[in-house]
């Protein structure tokens, strides 16, 4: 299972990589892996705003469909349009088939996402 060390992670497996006031985030190696092939994503749209744990989108994938939860509260910024035409990169790559950038509306909340360690022993207690 690849969980990268200086990323932070939400228990609804999305990871997510602090750049200044965003986080750009996507979903863990260990939620592609769960969720089989991924078939189709839906992303939000730029401009749009979240509370953290809000759903932003969802996957689908060839055993069923999850939500995706904003790890942080804030505005979408940028979404990876990639991802509509080849939502493979997902099960490829994960932690580069990002999947949303986000503008951070409230530092604190980053202190309340998993570290590497922290999100390891999580999904070992899973």
């Amino acid at each position: 299972m690849n969980i990268p060390e200086g990323l932070l992670y939400t228990k609804d497996h999305i990871w997510v990589k602090r750049e200044g006031d965003m986080v750009t985030c996507g979903i863990t190696d260990y939620a592609q892996s769960e969720l089989g092939d991924v078939v189709f994503i839906e992303l939000p749209s730029p401009g749009q705003k979240f509370k953290k744990g809000q759903k932003m989108g969802s996957v689908e994938s060839v055993k069923s469909v999850s939500n995706l939860y904003a790890p942080v509260s804030g505005e979408i910024m940028e979404v990876n349009g990639a991802l509509e035409e080849k939502p493979e990169t997902i099960n490829q790559k994960p932690y580069e088939g990002w999947i949303a950038k986000i503008k951070i509306e409230d530092e604190k909340e980053l202190g309340e996402l998993l570290t590497a360690d922290q999100y390891r022993k999580f999904i070992q207690e899973s």
